[in-house]
């Protein structure tokens, strides 16, 4: 209801003023729902509105605006009151009576010539008279402005009413929108709830296809294992018919040269003579050894012979626990530094029976130093590019070094010279390990390869291919035949070096794998990422057992202590960290100016090195 003033006009001709009331008018009679509007809809409305009120004065301006430049507004004048002969003479011209104008004209000016009129009778008209004028011309004014608001009126209603249309358009539509919003948001439930009924299924499937890939690499062991245990019988047999026709004997049984073996110590010219008397067994023939045999290169009567894996580490027994800073106060602290280069130090290894260290460098040479005294012992130089990794020899008579110049070189320390160089890799070499027997090195190259390399033949054994991308380290498991790469492709790898073949591949990494290293144990393989991830394997399960985030700087080398408690960790920001397994704390020895390359420790875990490219080495103790 809106309420309104009208007027009434009495019976004895006076207007009064009126209040009354209008019912709003409906578009139709539908009834509408209320629905609650947010703060936009209500500041819509208030804008709706200022916007009617806006277009009404623009209007009345426009209009304005419109007579003025028509000259219709007439400019305000001062009005003077009109004597009475005037104001009669203007009566008549107005209602058209011109006779009688006449008629009054000469009647009024011989009186006025006879002096018949008095001075009252011919003064101005009473004020009445021009207030009546004056209230005629502002009713006629006030009409035409009537009619302006109006039409204003109109427009404001008409806008009004399409807002309000739009209004009740726009909230249908929203509406619509919550209704659909809702619909999405349940149907995203249902499929989150579906979705979930899938994880365990999921799970089993990769646990059973873990658990198969398990069995698949043991069947392959058995395999080659129940293989080459039928070839060596082949063998002794055949050397047994030999023997006996020209009357000569073997000087030790195949268990004494195993027990020298797993000693460590013992003639070399044995296992020669066993390799070079084996090399004449005829081939088995059964179809199992066919199918293993057709993968091996042909043999060479100087090749030697893998020996035997027995599983068995000697070095386990002198194992008491963790390493002796795990007791002590403070862990850790730079001890000595050593400027061992020009360049940086991208590779450092310890000699396995003195206290000696052999440095290599992007310099292209590789050095030996006393520690932690830091003299210096032997220089060589010989490669043409940067040198990546090197590695001693068991007896520690020996090194070898790997090169940015796609070889690989052996270097004799009695000879003072390199005695061979192996150039068969296509690219960059990046790391290189030793046997435990002395007899072979296994190398890494940017060609996606792996070799094994025998030092009696002097040639290339097996080449193993499987990686998609550069392999960046590799090393052998102590007195074992099991060799571990680490690639570009994301992946480590485990190899029979025996028969070239990869046994198991672990898969977890995200970016490219740096470095991987066992523990003496050989229970865990640690490996490291260009993000600075490191992850621990279980190779008995061949399974994950914990990934830690030490980036986002890469991590180069790893290294883990004697008792395998503690894993070193060369990282690209300077600074060394070292990760307790047990308690899984991490703490940081700060000491390099730049990137750290490689890291080692101790046998004994008293002192830890380390090479950085800042052209230094540093011992911590």
């Amino acid at each position: 209801m809106a309420a309104t003033n009208t007027e009434r006009v009495g019976e004895d001709g006076a207007y009064y003023l009126q209040q009354g009331t209008i019912a709003e008018d409906s578009d139709d009679e539908f009834p509408y729902e209320a629905v609650p509007l947010d703060d936009e809809f209500a500041s819509d409305q208030d804008e709706d509105l200022n916007v009617a009120v806006r277009t009404i004065q623009e209007a009345q301006e426009d209009d304005e605006a419109a007579l003025r430049r028509e000259g219709m507004q007439v400019p305000p004048v001062n009005l003077r009151p009109e004597l009475v002969d005037d104001f009669v003479r203007n009566f008549l011209v107005k209602m058209g009576m011109t006779r009688s104008l006449d008629c009054f004209q000469t009647e009024w000016y011989e009186l006025q010539q006879r002096g018949l009129l008095n001075e009252e009778d011919v003064k101005t008209v009473p004020d009445i008279y021009t207030r009546n004028q004056q209230l005629d011309s502002q009713v006629k004014q006030l009409r035409s402005e009537v009619g302006k608001f109006k039409n204003a009126a109109n427009k404001a209603k008409d806008t009004y009413v399409k807002l309000r249309k739009e209004r009740d358009f726009h909230r249908m539509h929203h509406k619509r929108v919550v209704q659909e919003k809702n619909k999405l948001i349940e149907d995203i439930k249902r499929l989150k709830t579906h979705y979930a009924s899938y994880e365990p299924t999921l799970t089993q499937l990769k646990q059973k296809y873990e658990l198969a890939m398990k069995e698949k690499m043991l069947n392959k062991l058995e395999r080659d294992r129940a293989v080459n245990q039928v070839a060596g019988l082949q063998a002794t047999l055949h050397n047994l018919k030999s023997g006996v026709s020209d009357g000569t004997s073997f000087d030790m049984t195949r268990e004494e040269r195993r027990a020298m073996f797993a000693s460590g110590h013992g003639p070399t010219q044995y296992r020669v003579k066993e390799t070079r008397d084996t090399m004449t067994r005829p081939r088995p023939l059964d179809s199992t050894s066919l199918d293993v045999t057709a993968q091996v290169l042909p043999r060479h009567p100087d090749d030697s012979e893998f020996p035997e894996d027995s599983g068995t580490n000697p070095l386990l027994g002198s194992i008491k626990g963790p390493s002796a800073h795990l007791t002590r106060t403070g862990g850790f602290r730079l001890t000595h530094t050593i400027q061992a280069h020009t360049l940086a130090v991208s590779g450092i290894v310890l000699h396995p029976k003195k206290q000696i260290l052999a440095t290599v460098s992007d310099d292209h040479s590789w050095k030996m130093w006393a520690i932690p005294g830091g003299d210096i012992i032997m220089t060589g130089e010989g490669h043409t590019d940067w040198v990546a990794d090197c590695d001693f020899h068991p007896s520690g008579a020996q090194l070898v070094t790997a090169s940015g110049d796609a070889t690989v070189k052996i270097w004799d320390f009695s000879k003072a010279e390199c005695v061979h160089t192996f150039t068969e890799h296509q690219h960059a070499v990046w790391g290189c390990t030793w046997h435990t027997g002395g007899e072979f090195v296994a190398s890494c190259s940017m060609d996606n390869t792996a070799k094994i390399w025998d030092l009696n033949s002097l040639r290339c054994r097996s080449t193993l291919r499987g990686h998609a991308d550069s392999v960046n380290s590799i090393s052998f498991l102590p007195f074992s035949n099991t060799l571990l790469t680490s690639s570009a492709d994301k992946t480590i790898s485990l190899w029979d070096a025996r028969t070239g073949l990869c046994g198991q591949t672990f898969y977890g990494h995200v970016h490219s794998v740096n470095h991987a290293t066992f523990s003496l144990r050989g229970d865990t393989v640690a490996s490291c990422d260009s993000y600075g991830v490191i992850k621990l394997w279980d190779t008995r399960t061949c399974a994950p057992m914990v990934s830690i985030d030490s980036g986002p700087h890469p991590a180069n080398r790893l290294a883990f202590d004697s008792a395998g408690s503690v894993l070193a960790i060369a990282s690209n920001d300077g600074t060394i960290k070292m990760y307790e397994i047990a308690s899984g704390q991490i703490s940081t020895l700060v000491g390099h100016e730049e990137a750290v390359h490689s890291v080692t420790f101790d046998k004994t875990g008293d002192f830890l090195v380390s090479g950085g490219a800042d052209s230094t080495v540093r011992i911590w103790s």
